[in-house]
């Protein structure tokens, strides 16, 4: 299977999936209330993972989003100035009635050769919708993970919109959708996260969770988040994120119309995460392909 061992090397994680929840039940919250807080991480933001762009296919269009130098940065931690942690799901893992449960299929785009949303937050045995909006061919890869290993969610490819120019280059920036392919995400017992990548562009990474209630959110550009009507009692709030790679569990109680401060900080990963590091060396770099190859980062130069 196509970049099989790097999806393996990513799934087999041991993430903390915090006290399971039985089914949920829709009911009126008249004394809500609130959760609030911030994620952080320490130490700023840990090494990236680099891919050197001449072993992929389409490294001049996928190469627009690049350091300049032929490598590719997987964009996993936007860290702000006081530490605040973007992209970090906050939820509560053990309730079991409250507000409405209201959920609309999920859309992730590839596009620019990254799948958008980095994180997304599904409703198990519910729809989301992939889309292939580059001149490009994808192929999607979906696994669900756990400390059991991997388990396949779904493979296959994403359409590519026929009306797409034949010649793409580094200054090409038209998207156009191509025909939506719709998966059920299906999770088996116990099992709530999923990463989702490109068979054919390893730097195509994507993570989600699935949720059984509607106390969650993604923690905004500063590392905040708010659960509104929350009904009294008392929970395990979790916080994850997908880089990190385990889960932080705090237990609070909610009073009627309190509300409750719980700030989360996580560890910055250490050393080195991934097969490849980004160095210069002229036995890998874009000469050794014996041809010219004009990769240039007209959208986006990337920072190591």
């Amino acid at each position: 299977m196509r970049s099989a061992l790097v999806v393996l090397t990513w799934c087999l994680i041991v993430f903390g999936t915090g006290a399971l929840a039985s089914a949920y039940e829709e009911m009126p919250v008249g004394d809500g209330g609130t959760i609030t807080g911030k994620v952080s991480i320490t130490d700023g933001k840990p090494i990236p993972k680099g891919f050197n762009l001449i072993t992929f296919p389409d490294p001049v269009y996928c190469g627009r989003i690049s350091t300049g130098t032929g490598w590719r940065i997987l964009k996993e931690f936007e860290v702000a100035g006081g530490g605040g942690l973007k992209d970090t799901v906050v939820w509560l893992a053990d309730v079991k009635s409250g507000k409405p449960f209201q959920f609309a299929p999920q859309t992730i785009e590839a596009r620019d050769c990254r799948f958008l949303p980095f994180v997304t937050i599904v409703r198990d045995r519910e729809e989301v919708v992939i889309m292939n909006m580059d001149p490009v061919m994808h192929d999607i890869q979906a696994y669900e993970t756990s400390n059991l290993g991997p388990r396949v969610l779904f493979n296959t490819p994403l359409p590519m919109n026929p009306h797409h120019k034949r010649n793409v280059g580094a200054d090409s920036h038209e998207h156009l959708a191509g025909q939506p392919v719709k998966e059920v995400i299906h999770m088996t017992k116990g099992r709530k996260f999923f990463v989702m990548q490109c068979g054919f562009h390893a730097y195509m990474e994507s993570w989600g969770l699935a949720v059984e209630n509607p106390y969650y959110q993604l923690t905004g550009p500063d590392g905040s988040f708010s659960l509104t009507d929350v009904p009294p009692g008392e929970y395990t709030l979790v916080a994850w994120h997908p880089g990190v790679g385990t889960t932080i569990e705090k237990k609070i109680t909610v009073g009627a119309k309190g509300s409750v401060r719980a700030d989360f900080l996580f560890e910055s990963p250490k050393g080195r995460r991934s097969a490849h590091e980004i160095e210069e060396n002229p036995h890998y770099g874009l000469e050794s392909l014996g041809k010219t190859v004009d990769i240039r980062p007209t959208l986006e130069l990337q920072q190591p």
